[in-house]
């Protein structure tokens, strides 16, 4: 057991039979009574996002997780379908529990999935990836008094503000975490 003010952000746990990854986390202590903790977390069955309040001292129940290095291997639209690396099996996750991390799978990308009882779950990815910019924006000159940023649009059709000597053809690093631009690789 898991108790609530122990959640924090990207912990999973079990509750009313489905699995939950914390989104977000609040502790709220009034000037009188019981301190409460408000989660928003993720089904990762479903992808459906919940708010719950938990007065504190409640617990939630842990799960075990299996965690496997993997391969990206393509997008049925549906499902996107990952390889193991270690055994080859493939398995296949629901486009709506990845939801906007989509974006930054690349074809042969390595990846981290995690399983609960032999059942795919989450995909963890690396904290940069580099990628091609396809489509870049003309750069504005004149409006120079702050960092001038643009908007490019990558291989995966991930939008990133870059600076503007970014252009088109060039490999940026963009952080998966933010999804912002870091540094331009070439």
């Amino acid at each position: 057991m898991i108790d609530v003010n122990d959640l924090r952000k990207g912990v999973i746990f079990e509750l009313d039979g489905n699995l939950y990854r914390v989104l977000d986390y609040h502790h709220h202590k009034p000037g009188r009574g019981k301190a409460t903790i408000r989660v928003k977390a993720r089904d990762l069955r479903s992808g459906a996002i919940i708010d719950r309040t938990f007065p504190s001292g409640n617990q939630v129940q842990d799960v075990q997780l299996d965690h496997h290095n993997a391969q990206y291997l393509y997008t049925d639209g549906e499902f996107y379908h990952f390889m193991d690396n270690e055994t080859f099996e493939q398995f296949a996750i629901p486009a709506k529990v990845l939801g906007d991390d989509a974006r930054f799978l690349k074809d042969g990308m390595e990846v981290k999935l995690t399983f609960y009882q032999s059942e795919p779950l989450t995909v963890e990815f690396p904290i940069t990836v580099d990628m091609e910019v396809v489509q870049a924006e003309v750069a504005v000159r004149g409006d120079t008094a702050t960092g001038v940023t643009k908007k490019v649009v990558t291989e995966t059709g991930l939008e990133v503000q870059v600076p503007a000597f970014v252009k088109q053809g060039d490999i940026i690093r963009v952080d998966t975490r933010t999804g912002a631009y870091v540094t331009r690789v070439s």
